[in-house]
């Protein structure tokens, strides 16, 4: 899932870019409202997680940005404003979820979870695919019950396909799943990642589709 991550605080900003990324989200970090609007103008992202106290303007603002162009776009708020009345105003304007600083990562986590599982990017937890087993929330991958040992873009990759089991990914799909806004990716990246992956899944798991995509089989 893309994550477009508004939050001016740069410490803050860097510790939940990273903390995000090492749980399998690809995220593009911005400070200000007027770059927050431009990302989701050209709809490069799955959710945002939108702090309130933003320099350039109030981050309700952005938020009823969002609203407007993107109705269906998950928008979870950050925000040191703890009174009732605030949230309250945040949800009216079509909040999806509040979080109040200081909060737990792992809180951000699951409702995060809550928000994959609500796009229908994860049914839950635990995906399973034949001997494949992949758990979300532990960043982990068994087959026939045995770890398996993955780098984060492998297991990002074969989560976006297992999640789609039965469907073809593009490559165009795959990529937007491992790569940030405007980050720059090698020509057979991709390749890479999926040749890396054949050699430790069973044989025949993943599927090239000539001249479209990947696509793993249900069974």
């Amino acid at each position: 899932m893309r994550i477009l991550l508004v939050e001016d605080d740069a410490a803050l900003s860097q510790a939940l870019q990273l903390a995000l990324t090492e749980q399998g989200f690809v995220v593009n970090a911005v400070s200000t409202g007027r770059d927050a609007q431009m990302v989701i103008r050209t709809s490069d992202c799955d959710a945002v997680i939108l702090d309130l106290g933003l320099p350039d303007m109030d981050g309700l603002e952005v938020l009823k940005f969002a609203r407007q162009k993107a109705s269906r776009l998950p928008v979870l708020v950050l925000t040191a404003r703890d009174g009732v009345d605030d949230r309250i105003r945040g949800l009216d304007l079509g909040a999806d979820d509040y979080l109040v600083k200081p909060f737990a990562m792992a809180e951000l986590f699951a409702r995060l979870r809550v928000i994959e599982r609500r796009l229908g990017t994860a049914s839950s937890s635990m995906v399973r695919v034949g001997e494949l087993s992949l758990d979300s929330s532990q960043q982990q991958v068994f087959l026939a019950e045995q770890p398996l040992d993955l780098s984060r873009r492998e297991y990002m990759v074969l989560k976006a396909l297992m999640e789609s089991a039965g469907r073809i990914k593009t490559r165009e799909q795959l990529e937007a799943s491992l790569y940030a806004w405007g980050e720059e990716v090698a020509s057979n990246a991709l390749e890479v990642h999926i040749s890396n992956l054949r050699k430790k899944l069973p044989n025949g798991f993943i599927k090239t589709i000539r001249g479209v995509g990947y696509s793993v089989s249900q069974h």
